[in-house]
């Protein structure tokens, strides 16, 4: 995955503000985020585009409401399966796997 695919100027919100850097790793690849950022942007920010793929006929799915409502973004997160990444902040550490259809627990 590429990283730095933020937007680091808006015309109206100005310039993204500075913020730590700590690392997460999706699927044993390593990338950085910002703290205080969704997994959903640090990931998009990285590149990666499929969050899940889904029950019935395995298909991709990513970011869609990016506000909780929907399921489209959930992966198996720091083994928890079924966590809406849209609105759940990035931790350091963090362990993040593209979940296949409704996702296992993990012991």
């Amino acid at each position: 995955m590429a990283e730095n695919r933020r937007i680091v100027h808006h015309q109206i919100l100005g310039n993204l503000p500075k913020k730590r850097i700590i690392e997460i790793s999706c699927d044993g690849q390593k990338i950085k985020a910002r703290e205080g950022e969704t997994i959903a942007a640090a990931l998009i920010a990285a590149g990666k585009k499929v969050f899940r793929y889904s029950v019935k006929k395995n298909e991709p799915r990513s970011l869609f409401c990016a506000i909780g409502r929907c399921t489209d973004c959930v992966m198996t997160v720091n083994k928890k399966p079924n966590v809406r990444t849209c609105v759940t902040l990035v931790e350091d550490g963090m362990d993040i796997k593209t979940q296949v259809g409704l996702g296992k627990r993990v012991k």
